[in-house]
């Protein structure tokens, strides 16, 4: 079945279609979003359960996707697709991995989200360049061509990705607090490998009133505008001046930043892959991070208190800001990896050594 992605300009992209075969109008399902791309060239099950994908149609800049099917959840970010479009150039059917539960294309009709291939990726990565990204409609059917154009960053997302209640991990002696903005499952999987305790909780939920004793906070990664997750940011602010040990990953360092008087602003066309390089400005050791996301921390809006703590060697953006004396520190990209690279591993050591 043919399709098309419709760009919020009118640009359109003629495609085969291979996942789900319509589209609705409800933001929680799929079909309308905003574009965005990716340049890893593995990874996609990871990607596509990333809850900082929520309210986003995914392009894939590696053409050639499907060839490893997709595995079991144990390599699952959350519990299910998050993107709510997929846009490849090749579709591999016939996957050869031997951990494949299923293909892709199987995945994607499972769970109600629309994809095309056969597009010119390329082209369409370099638009969302030089135009930045926009809003943009998968139309794979009659009844999917009404849907309207969904703007993530218009409204608060996290909602939609947060856990509901406290949830409860592992047994160390030291207990964190992970502020779930949407939180990639890796995330706890690493501090879990810290000997600690995690203590997960909602997006707008005040560790404070916990009856249980925690050391520190992590603030987790998650989807749209940062300046929207209000009730977040002012939790943070009542934890950071209560002096509790805090890390903040991507989403989670940009409303750290938004919680002591920073400001953040959206980057043209963001983040999005395994192969970023950043540099420690205190050390100028370069690593490659996976990264995520569309805003950024805007260093002159902060007290001289904190300082920049990384940089993206790519464009000079920030990537990490942490406090001069207090155990306050944040990083913009995602020390958890994947899919990614390991570089930033050890952040977590450091956080822990804090507690």
């Amino acid at each position: 079945m043919t399709g098309k992605l419709i760009l919020s300009d009118g640009t359109e992209f003629i495609g085969e279609s291979f996942g789900f075969q319509h589209s609705t109008s409800a933001p929680i399902e799929s079909g309308s979003g905003e574009v965005v791309f990716n340049t890893g060239m593995v990874g996609y099950p990871e990607s596509l359960t990333d809850p900082s994908y929520f309210g986003q149609i995914l392009v894939l800049t590696y053409p050639l996707v499907g060839n490893y099917g997709v595995p079991k959840k144990d390599f699952w970010e959350s519990g299910k697709i998050q993107v709510k479009g997929l846009i490849v150039q090749n579709y591999i059917d016939h996957p050869s991995h031997f951990e494949s539960q299923k293909t892709l294309a199987e995945w994607l009709k499972d769970e109600g989200i629309p994809a095309l291939q056969g597009i010119d990726t390329r082209a369409l990565t370099i638009k969302l360049r030089e135009h930045g990204v926009m809003l943009g409609r998968i139309i794979v059917s009659q009844q999917s061509s009404a849907i309207r154009q969904y703007d993530p960053n218009a409204e608060n997302v996290l909602p939609y990705v947060s856990v509901d209640e406290v949830e409860t991990y592992g047994s160390g002696k030291r207990n964190i607090v992970l502020i779930d903005c949407g939180a990639k499952e890796n995330i706890v999987r690493s501090l879990l490998k810290r000997d600690v305790r995690v203590t997960r909780v909602p997006w707008d939920f005040n560790p404070k009133t916990l009856k249980l004793k925690f050391d520190g906070v992590v603030v987790s990664n998650g989807p749209g505008d940062p300046k929207q997750a209000k009730k977040t940011i002012k939790v943070v602010e009542q934890l950071l001046r209560e002096g509790v040990p805090t890390f903040g990953i991507c989403l989670g360092s940009q409303i750290l930043a938004l919680a002591v008087g920073g400001n953040t602003y959206k980057l043209k066309f963001g983040h999005r892959g395994q192969n970023q390089p950043v540099q420690d400005v205190t050390n100028k050791k370069a690593i490659i991070t996976s990264q995520n996301h569309g805003f950024a921390v805007d260093m002159k809006s902060l007290e001289s208190e904190w300082v920049e703590w990384f940089v993206n060697l790519n464009d000079g953006t920030n990537e990490g800001i942490r406090h001069k004396k207090k155990p306050f520190l944040a990083v913009q990209f995602h020390p958890e990896a994947n899919p990614g690279p390991v570089d930033a591993g050890y952040l977590f050591d450091e956080f822990v050594s804090y507690l």
